[in-house]
């Protein structure tokens, strides 16, 4: 819940990689942001889930002589827990989970100004090459290919053949 909570932040400012669904008036100080209330909601029930985990250990270390007598609290914490875990997914499935939508536009402005996106060359001009470009584009605030142009070590459509983020992911061929 974390994480889409990350992505989802915006929406000019954060990560902003995905849309999740605004299920209540969002924001009245930060226009366009919707509030990612599933979430928060699911990181409460955890803590709440920790705490009584917490219960039910320090329950689990009253026992004397084949005894305890804190059994009672064990159980309840643990069926709540289970309660509140079952009731919160559901709840998170069907109010934030099903509505997640990926941001096109922004995973592709990050994809294409990634300095990641460089090891593509390694393997066609070599790991100093490519780092070269990497620390040149990083320090004058260009992309790689520009930089990768500018030095000479790659043409554009070189890069442009070489630097295929879909061809970074996925299994081996």
């Amino acid at each position: 819940a974390n994480d889409i909570r990350m992505l989802a932040s915006g929406p000019r400012s954060g990560i902003g990689e995905i849309f999740i669904p605004e299920n209540e008036p969002g924001s009245s100080i930060m226009p366009g942001k919707v509030n990612p209330t599933q979430c928060e909601a699911l990181t409460m029930v955890c803590a709440q889930v920790m705490g009584n985990d917490v219960a039910i250990t320090i329950g689990g270390t009253q026992g004397h002589y084949e005894l305890n007598v804190f059994k009672p609290l064990m159980a309840a914490n643990f069926l709540q827990s289970a309660r509140l875990l079952g009731d919160a997914c559901v709840s998170f499935d069907e109010h934030c989970a099903q509505g997640i939508e990926p941001n096109h536009k922004r995973i592709k402005e990050l994809v294409d100004n990634s300095l990641m996106l460089v090891t593509a060359l390694n393997t066609k001009i070599g790991y100093y090459k490519a780092a070269e470009i990497a620390q040149t584009a990083h320090k004058n605030g260009t992309t790689l290919k520009e930089e990768a142009v500018r030095l000479g070590y790659v043409s554009p459509e070189d890069f442009d053949a070489w630097v295929k983020p879909e061809d970074m992911v996925g299994s081996l061929k």
